[in-house]
């Protein structure tokens, strides 16, 4: 088969990895319109359950990853000036250079016999007609999918928050959650390292706050000593790093939930953000991205006719992140309505930003949800301890 991926991120590197494990013979290019090394982002993270998935779909990449790879296993919740929460044995989690990551998924493709070729950018299908295979893996911002938007039936819901994605010398212990309160609102980030020597760090408001704290005229450094005076204290004088703009632009979104009626169009199909987006306050992006990739090579070593490969991809993926997808809608959510939670008295307040993901608590007072939830552990300890086999 000769296939053609655009967009040299994880979903298509990965998806030429595993195609070539099956069979040497396949003929894959992978086009990415930027120049090597110029990837955005900075850190991604990645769970163990994704990473024995990663181990058992080609270990070579998997130990490649692990390797570059750093790992945490507790939360740490400073709320300004009332709190600051450690979660010890919370959910583990490893933390990768975006740059790093992109890197070791080329280098092997390219050992397996995959072209890369940067600074070529794919503007339509009649570029690729020679292709039996269309992998339009490029993004949010998919140029492909965009010229058949009505074909694929394209969604975009957008958030209400604004963030910004940086960068900063500190290097965290522990994934970090900090809050501060400004005359305009709640300002916050997450804080996670990737490497020895740096880590992510997500700022996010709301809009009124974003505008009173005078972030939205800004430019890009402006706009970063504003915020590393307000999270002076948990980055301990360590500075933020934006990302390198021309005119001086600072980099403010708005997230936006993508989803799409279909993922496949005769010999195209979508892969990744071109596919789909989750919200980045469950970290599920990259591996949503991954398993993509794997099961459309699996489809289409399953099933003899493209058509039918191409529809068994789109049904197993719809049904397997229908869970991530609703969890990223709530999580978002609540992060929209800080308020109802903030003012909690912190280990409640923390508690109840680790079940964010409910579909039930925006429905209930806070309080309630939060004593529902110690009821309901209580008595799961009290039955795990009765039933028989157990020590009392």
């Amino acid at each position: 088969m000769k296939v053609a991926c655009v967009g040299g991120g994880p979903a298509s590197l990965y998806f030429s990895i595993l195609m070539k494990r099956m069979d040497r013979s396949h003929d894959i290019t992978v086009y990415e319109r930027n120049p090597v090394g110029s990837t955005y982002g900075w850190g991604v993270t990645y769970s163990d359950e994704l990473f024995d998935n990663l181990h058992g779909a080609d270990p070579e990449s998997a130990r490649a990853i692990a390797d570059s790879s750093v790992r945490w296993d507790s939360w740490q919740v400073d709320v300004h000036e009332r709190a600051t929460v450690m979660m010890d044995n919370a959910d583990v989690g490893m933390g990768i250079s975006r740059h790093r990551l992109l890197d070791i998924l080329a280098e092997r493709a390219g050992s397996l016999g995959v072209r890369v070729e940067y600074e070529r950018e794919i503007g339509g299908e009649e570029e690729l007609a020679d292709a039996d295979l269309i992998v339009a893996g490029d993004g949010v911002n998919s140029a492909l999918r965009e010229r058949h938007a009505d074909h694929f039936g394209t969604k975009v819901d957008v958030g209400r928050n604004v963030y910004t994605w940086l960068g900063t010398s500190k290097v965290f212990d522990t994934f970090t959650f900090a809050f501060v309160t400004t005359e305009h609102g709640w300002i916050w980030y997450y804080g996670y390292n990737f490497s020895a020597d740096h880590s992510t760090v997500v700022v996010e408001c709301a809009p009124e706050t974003w505008k009173g704290l005078g972030l939205d005229e800004a430019n890009e450094s402006d706009g970063l000593a504003i915020l590393e005076k307000l999270f002076a204290e948990t980055l301990e004088g360590h500075p933020l790093i934006g990302r390198a703009h021309a005119d001086g632009s600072a980099q403010w979104l708005t997230f936006r939930t993508l989803t799409n009626r279909t993922w496949h169009r005769g010999n195209l199909v979508l892969a990744g953000d071109a596919a789909h987006t989750t919200h980045y306050s469950v970290g599920a992006g990259t591996a949503l991205a991954l398993g993509d990739a794997a099961i459309l090579v699996h489809a289409l070593h399953s099933e003899t006719e493209l058509p039918r490969a191409l529809r068994a991809y789109e049904r197993e993926r719809r049904s397997a992140i229908r869970g991530a997808r609703k969890a990223a809608r709530n999580s978002s959510r609540w992060y929209e309505n800080l308020p109802r939670y903030i003012e909690m008295p912190p280990l409640e307040m923390v508690t109840l930003l680790g079940l964010r993901h409910s579909s039930v608590m925006p429905y209930l007072p806070p309080k309630v949800y939060y004593r529902a939830g110690q009821t309901i552990n209580w008595l799961g300890s009290v039955i795990s301890q009765a039933l028989p086999g157990r020590r009392h």
